[in-house]
């Protein structure tokens, strides 16, 4: 039985690249150490209540059990950490930190691009649709 409470990785659900990367993420997550949440659910509503809607959906966010939350560029180095094989990325991550942020931001402004490369069957999965890695 489980009783370490899990990283929540929030993302929108309307994009097919958040899908998409999401559920490739939680492939690698063999711990579970992550949930997967919609950031215009319940969940995104209760952990990113202090937003607006454009902050909320600028980027993903990490929040931790502890309640301190990551977003953009800045979730990748913890969210490393997670999977397996990550620290690498992560100590990567943590020492170029404006790097990893344009990074990040590049894919965020290029995620209708790449989700049209990706094809349509490859961004409609459904990051959630595991009753155990998700939250509402």
């Amino acid at each position: 039985m489980r009783t370490m409470e899990p990283h929540i990785l929030l993302y929108d659900r309307d994009c097919g690249f958040c899908r998409w990367a999401v559920a490739r993420i939680l492939r690698r997550d063999k711990r579970r150490r992550l949930q997967a949440a919609t950031i215009q659910g319940a969940e995104g509503d209760r952990l990113l209540g202090d937003l607006d809607r454009d902050e909320r959906l600028a980027s993903w966010h990490l929040v931790t059990p502890g309640g301190r939350r990551y977003s953009g560029g800045a979730a990748a180095a913890p969210l490393a950490r997670l999977l397996p094989l990550g620290a690498p990325f992560a100590m990567l991550a943590e020492t170029f930190p404006g790097t990893t942020e344009r990074a990040y931001r590049w894919v965020a402004n290029n995620r209708d691009r790449i989700a049209r490369r990706l094809g349509e069957e490859a961004c409609s999965v459904d990051p959630t649709a595991d009753p155990r890695r998700a939250r509402s």
